[in-house]
C-alpha cells in the first residue's frame, strides 16, 4: 500500500466524519423544530383546536429522529476509531477534528487547472526508476567490453629477525617494494555480453510501452475523476437549493398550523420533505468530497 493511497484513505474517513457531524447538526435542528411542534400541538390540544391523535403523530416523529441521531452518534463513534487506526495513533487517546465541511472548502480551487503531471504520480515515478536502471544495466553491459588497466603498487618494511626486538632501533629494517600493470583485453565470452545486452534492450523496451500505457491509464482516471467531481458539485449545489427550500417550506407551513388554517397532515407531509432533504444534502455533500479526493489522487496533487 503506497503512501497516497494510505493518505487518500484517511482523508476520506476524516471528510466523511466532518459529514456525519453535519448530518447530526442538522438532526438537531430538526428536533428543535419538531420539538417545539410537539409543544405548540399539546397547546392546540389543551385549547380544544387538535385531537389527541395529533400529539402522538408528532411524539412518534420525534422519537424517530431522536433514534435517528443515536445511530448517527454511533456511527460516528466507529468511525472515529477507525481514523484512529489508519493514522497509528491510539484508540484511547482523544481525537478532535476541527473543520467544518462547507460547499466553499470542497469546491475551493475547484478545477482551477486541468493541467497535470505524469511525474506527480508516485507509480510513473517508479515507472521512470526501472526505466533508468535498465538503461544503466545495458550502459554495464557494454562498458564490460571496454579493455581495462589496473596499475598496483606494494611499499613495506620488514625486519626478518628471529628475536623479538623490534622496538631497537639500531637493527635494520629492509624495505620491499614493487609496482605492476595488468590489462584485461575481452577477446570472446561466448557472446554472452552480447546476449545480455540484446535482454536488457527487450526490458528497456518493455518498461517503456508500460509507461506509454501506464499514461493513457493515468489520462482515463483523471478525465474520469474530474467529471465525477463536476457531477459532484453540480448535485451539491442542487442538493443544497432543495435544503434551503424544504426548510422554508416547513416553516411557512408549521406558521399556518399554529394560526390553526393547516393541518397536521401538511406539516407532517413538509417535516418528511425537509428531513429527506437534509439526507440528500449530506449525502451529496460526501460525495463530492469524495471525488474531490479521487481527483486530486488521479492527477498527483493529493
Amino acid at each position: 500500500m503506497t503512501s497516497e493511497v494510505i493518505k487518500a484513505n484517511v482523508l476520506k474517513i476524516y471528510y466523511q466524519l466532518l459529514a456525519g457531524r453535519t448530518q447530526l447538526e442538522l438532526l438537531d435542528s430538526t428536533l428543535a423544530f419538531v420539538g417545539k411542534n410537539l409543544s405548540d400541538t399539546r397547546i392546540l390540544y389543551e385549547n380544544g383546536f387538535r385531537e389527541k391523535l395529533d400529539i402522538d403523530r408528532v411524539s412518534v416523529q420525534l422519537a424517530n429522529l431522536q433514534t435517528e441521531r443515536n445511530k448517527v452518534m454511533n456511527l460516528l463513534s466507529n468511525g472515529y476509531y477507525g481514523l484512529k487506526v489508519l493514522m497509528g495513533m491510539p484508540v484511547l487517546d482523544q481525537l478532535v477534528l476541527t473543520d467544518t465541511l462547507r460547499p466553499a472548502l470542497i469546491k475551493e480551487g475547484m478545477l482551477a487547472t486541468t493541467d497535470y503531471r505524469y511525474e506527480d504520480r508516485k507509480d510513473f515515478q517508479y515507472a521512470q526508476i526501472g526505466k533508468q536502471l535498465s538503461e544503466y544495466n545495458i550502459k554495464r553491459y557494454q562498458l564490460s567490453q571496454i579493455p581495462t588497466i589496473a596499475l598496483n603498487g606494494v611499499y613495506a618494511k620488514n625486519a626478518q629477525r628471529n628475536n623479538w626486538n623490534f622496538l631497537n632501533g639500531t637493527q635494520p629494517w629492509f624495505t620491499i617494494s614493487n609496482i605492476s600493470i595488468n590489462m584485461t583485453v575481452p577477446i570472446f565470452n561466448g557472446f554472452v555480453t552480447r546476449s545480455r545486452i540484446s535482454q536488457t534492450r527487450i526490458e528497456l523496451q518493455r518498461t517503456l510501452n508500460e509507461i506509454e500505457g501506464l499514461k493513457r491509464t493515468i489520462d482515463s482516471e483523471a478525465a474520469s475523476a474530474q467529471n465525477n467531481f463536476q457531477s459532484a458539485i453540480a448535485r451539491l449545489d442542487a442538493q443544497q437549493q432543495n435544503l434551503q427550500l424544504a426548510e422554508k417550506v416547513y416553516v411557512q407551513i408549521k406558521k399556518k398550523y399554529e394560526m390553526g388554517v393547516g393541518s397536521q397532515t401538511e406539516i407532517n407531509s413538509a417535516q418528511n420533505e425537509w428531513k429527506a432533504a437534509q439526507t440528500n444534502y449530506v449525502t451529496a455533500l460526501s460525495d463530492a468530497m469524495m471525488a474531490r479526493i479521487d481527483w486530486l489522487k488521479a492527477t498527483g496533487k493529493l
